[in-house]
């Protein structure tokens, strides 16, 4: 049995926002520290994984650690009915998820059957990355969307003292380098140059929960999965995407 209580139900929306992005359904699990998810999408080539403290919760009650599994998609479309100035209370129920939203003058609940989840032993890819990115993330946003209008594939080379972004199409190329500033790239740690080329549809996907000031980080090896995380307020949202190889 549990109870917890979000004072702002749009950030649990936002949260849920980033995991629907890359899975459908997954095993969250509640324990005293907070809850997590690890799960990969669909098509295996991505993984993400999910925390969000105990003391994101403005109230946190657990009697025993519980794992919940969840049609993510399905959580998203009841989370995206979330209006201003409503709280959030998040109970188990008979075997049902209750997400109970408290407005000022309203309260309505919804009642979220849970599912048999297989559970894998998703681990995180263990990868001794050569070099770390800081970067805005509006600025990566942008830089996205202007890759996508020439491929679906982004490249990554960053270097001591830089970070390029290419793409290259049947109708073009793009070229954009990146030097360290305070607007754009915040931090750039490279033991070695690498470089990899990934698929553009899930970066984008990746990084579309990120906010207004978030500060992105990557890290990759050449020709190794990526890394890429923000946080969401108190939470954090890693994920992990393999490199586009050539057949």
């Amino acid at each position: 049995m549990f109870e917890l209580k979000l004072d702002d139900a749009k950030y649990w929306r936002d949260c849920v926002e980033a995991i629907v992005s890359l899975v459908d359904e997954g095993v969250f699990n509640i324990t005293k520290e907070g809850i997590a998810l690890r799960a990969m999408d669909p098509s295996g080539i991505s993984m993400l994984s999910f925390f969000i403290p105990s003391k994101a919760f403005s109230k946190y009650e657990l009697e025993k650690n519980a794992d919940i599994g969840l049609n993510v998609d399905n959580l998203s479309k009841i989370m995206s009915r979330t209006r201003d100035n409503e709280s959030l209370v998040i109970k188990d129920i008979d075997s049902k998820l209750s997400l109970e939203f408290v407005g000022a003058k309203s309260r309505r609940r919804y009642r979220l059957n849970l599912i048999d989840v297989r559970k894998k032993d998703d681990k995180e890819p263990k990868v001794e990355f050569d070099a770390n990115i800081e970067i805005d993330g509006e600025h990566f946003k942008n830089s996205l969307k202007d890759a996508s209008l020439i491929s679906s594939y982004i490249a990554f080379k960053a270097a001591k003292s830089h970070f390029m972004i290419n793409a290259k199409g049947d109708s073009g190329d793009l070229e954009e380098l990146n030097e360290i500033d305070n607007a754009g790239v915040k931090k750039l740690d490279v033991a070695k140059d690498a470089e990899a080329v990934f698929n553009l549809e899930f970066l984008e996907n990746m990084v579309k929960s990120s906010s207004m000031g978030n500060v992105i980080k990557i890290a990759i090896k050449s020709d190794q999965p990526l890394r890429l995380s923000y946080n969401i307020g108190d939470a954090n949202v890693t994920y992990y995407l393999a490199p586009y190889v050539e057949e």
